[in-house]
């Protein structure tokens, strides 16, 4: 998992319990190690991604009694749970796959956001529960055979994913999103807390107005997406949807932000162009670099070792040479 988390790494171990956790370091880098505990030590997390309405959580739950030891949206999600239980989920905006631990309940409790941006995959038998954010930590455990489950092939080959709860390999699975799942004595309950609404019930509103509301939940998503403790970045392919997102980004941002760009050598196939314009009308400090066909090939190892599923070249090889060449802790904004 060091790929994943460069910066830090933690174990927590109590009796027939084990979390492990490799850590990149975005907010409160100096003090967000895990796995995390709460006051007691009774309860415990591993978690990977971001709360973004993690501040005004944190206001609230002060109020009510909770004392913080850190800056970090982690320690958020453990009051949470102290207060609401595994209803926590309710109260959370951002992208994020978690395991609590609560030695008092004798329970663990995972959950996964909303729209399943953050992975959590798992596997139960002989009364144990294996996690983790990618299949082969799973597999590490040596509780199971890497074996193949051919039913999800044609699937598989169909769209370029699995779109259910199984994966590729028999007797692992992938939380859903918007699903949480209790393992308790050996049994587990899965509940899904939360699905989109498609009806829209609002009548008489007109186009400009829909293009106001657009605009201002746009504005937003985006600047929640800001907080940081290190430098921001953007992949920016010079497209109308990566192009809107950097110049909103730009708007809001404190200080210069880093895009970055792969190219091809052929023209035709190549945005590279946009994407500098865009960069120099924002401002930007620009960063580029340009794939020739057998660079596909020279990393397709690590490109299949990197990724469970699905194998998403497309968006895979760029984020390959973009974190090569920012060189450093950069929170990358897709």
């Amino acid at each position: 998992m060091a790929h994943r988390g460069p910066d830090d790494e933690g174990v927590y171990r109590n009796g027939t319990v084990g979390m492990g956790h490799r850590r990149l370091s975005i907010i409160d880098v100096s003090g967000g190690h895990q796995p995390m505990a709460n006051e007691d030590e009774s309860i415990w997390i591993v978690y990977n991604g971001e709360i973004y309405n993690h501040a005004e959580l944190r206001k609230n739950l002060e109020k009510r009694g909770h004392r913080y030891r850190t800056h970090s949206d982690t320690e958020t999600i453990l009051h949470l749970y102290e207060e609401y239980g595994e209803d926590c989920v309710e109260y959370l905006q951002g992208m994020f796959a978690f395991a609590i631990h609560d030695q008092k309940a004798r329970r663990t409790f995972l959950a996964r956001d909303r729209l399943g941006i953050k992975p959590l995959y798992y596997w139960v038998g002989g009364g144990r529960l294996v996690f983790g954010s990618e299949i082969k930590s799973v597999l590490a455990s040596g509780l199971m055979k890497a074996e193949l489950n051919p039913g999800m092939m044609p699937e598989m080959l169909a769209f370029g994913y699995v779109s259910r709860p199984e994966t590729l390999f028999k007797g692992i699975h992938k939380l859903m999103p918007a699903h949480t799942l209790t393992f308790d004595d050996g049994d587990i309950q899965k509940r899904e807390y939360w699905y989109l609404d498609e009806q829209v019930t609002e009548e008489g509103v007109s186009d400009g107005e829909w293009c106001e509301r657009f605009e201002a939940l746009f504005e937003d998503s985006v600047r929640a997406r800001l907080m940081s403790d290190v430098p921001l970045g953007m992949f920016l392919s010079g497209g109308l949807d990566s192009s809107a997102i950097a110049a909103m980004m730009a708007l809001h941002a404190t200080e210069k932000i880093r895009t970055f760009s792969v190219g091809f050598a052929e023209r035709g196939y190549s945005e590279l162009p946009y994407a500098k314009q865009v960069a120099g009308a924002i401002g930007a400090e620009h960063s580029e670099i340009t794939l020739k066909p057998e660079d596909y090939f020279s990393i397709l190892p690590k490109l299949i070792w990197h990724e469970d599923e699905p194998i998403r070249f497309s968006a895979s090889v760029p984020l390959y040479y973009v974190s090569k060449l920012a060189g450093e802790s950069v929170k990358v904004v897709l």
